[in-house]
């Protein structure tokens, strides 16, 4: 990643691309709309993960907007979670499992309206190739219970250069005591 007086502006115009291109899978998108208003994915083969839970457990513990974004790898409308505002100090967690997966203190306003963060909490995510909307992205998902948070760009801020750009609904914000 290039760093000089010009970097933010191309990081800023690469955001601005990301949305444009996003915007443009809108005919596929409008397809694949689930009715709770949140894009639904394809979803990923099984896997094995420490939390596990039928369909329908998973369908009781989490409202229908959650269990598109975490179980059928959903995403929430831009601008529309209240923790792109939360400013105070604590973690984000899972909110399937509850797994601590961001601190507050990598968090940062990315202009996407997503919450977005420059790092994950140690042991906390795990990454696969997502080729959804024609285009290939890096899905990040909870280590622990499989859900899925978001995507991974290499737009962010240092000192990792990463934007974790995450769906609000798939976390919960536990304020520090």
């Amino acid at each position: 990643m290039s760093t000089g007086p010009h970097s933010d502006s191309k990081r800023q115009a690469r955001r601005q691309w990301l949305l444009a291109a996003g915007a443009a899978a809108g005919g596929y998108a409008v397809l694949r709309f689930a009715t709770s208003g949140t894009l639904v994915a394809n979803a990923a083969p099984a896997e094995s993960f420490e939390v596990s839970h039928s369909d329908e457990t998973w369908r009781t513990l989490l409202t229908p907007q959650q269990y598109a974004i975490l179980r059928q790898e959903g995403t929430e409308r831009a601008f529309t979670s209240p923790l792109n505002e939360e400013k105070r100090r604590g973690v984000f967690a899972c909110a399937g499992c509850s797994l601590d997966a961001f601190s507050s203190e990598t968090k940062f306003e990315s202009g996407t309206g997503w919450p977005s963060f420059w790092k994950p909490l140690p042991n906390a995510i795990n990454q696969r190739s997502d080729r959804s909307l024609g285009m290939v992205r890096d899905e990040v998902h909870c280590r622990r219970c499989g859900g899925h948070f978001g995507h991974v760009f290499d737009d962010g801020p240092q000192p990792t250069g990463l934007r974790y750009c995450m769906n609000g609904l798939s976390l919960k914000f536990n304020p520090a005591s």
